[in-house]
């Protein structure tokens, strides 16, 4: 199976950047950056927002967008605020590239209107600018994988595990869950359930 691909053309806000590389690396999604940007890659704030996950981060940078589409065969999906199609309304293929614009400009104007059908946007009120572009890829990754059934990723993590248990006295479920994840020898935590 091909890996999801989250391509920033231009991006301006080291943090925007950080936290993306984060889901990208948390996801195994491949991040494209494609410059020129409104930062450098060394900038504080940027490993700061992924610190701990650069190691797991697959990226690829690119001087421009022509340089982008000469290495990339697609296909992609360009997010913006001027589709007429949801992000919920395409079918993501494997392998897909999910293009996200810059914070306070969007993708070029000419890219949107030679690629329509492949034009998507997330529902906002219509008093709404755009939303977050770090929350914006986070939606888009997600759906993606929903749509994957998370294929690659852990959907229930063993870090996590809890224990649903019947109480005898009482007949009501109790899920109890560790306090220190990874120590068999940690207290439970219990929650009647009803």
């Amino acid at each position: 199976m091909k890996p999801l691909n989250i391509v920033l053309v231009e991006p301006q806000i080291p943090q925007n950047t950080g936290n993306i590389s984060r889901t990208c690396a948390a996801t195994g999604a491949r991040l494209h950056l494609v410059g020129p940007m409104g930062f450098t890659v060394d900038d504080k704030k940027l490993k700061r927002a992924g610190l701990d996950y650069w190691h797991l981060l697959d990226i690829t940078y690119y001087e421009r967008l022509t340089d982008f589409f000469a290495r990339n065969e697609g296909p992609f999906y360009y997010f913006t605020t001027k589709a007429p199609q949801r992000y919920t309304d395409v079918a993501y293929p494997d392998g897909a590239y999910l293009v996200f614009g810059r914070e306070d400009a969007g993708l070029p104007e000419a890219l949107l209107v030679e690629n329509q059908e492949a034009c998507v946007r997330l529902p906002m009120i219509p008093d709404a600018r755009s939303l977050n572009l770090s929350n914006t890829v986070a939606v888009g990754v997600y759906e993606a994988l929903r749509q994957r059934d998370f294929a690659g990723n852990e959907i229930f993590s063993a870090a996590f595990a809890f224990v649903v248990e019947q109480d005898a006295v009482n007949g009501k479920h109790i899920v109890r869950f560790p306090v220190i994840l990874g120590n068999p020898e940690s207290v439970l935590l219990g929650y009647a359930v009803g």
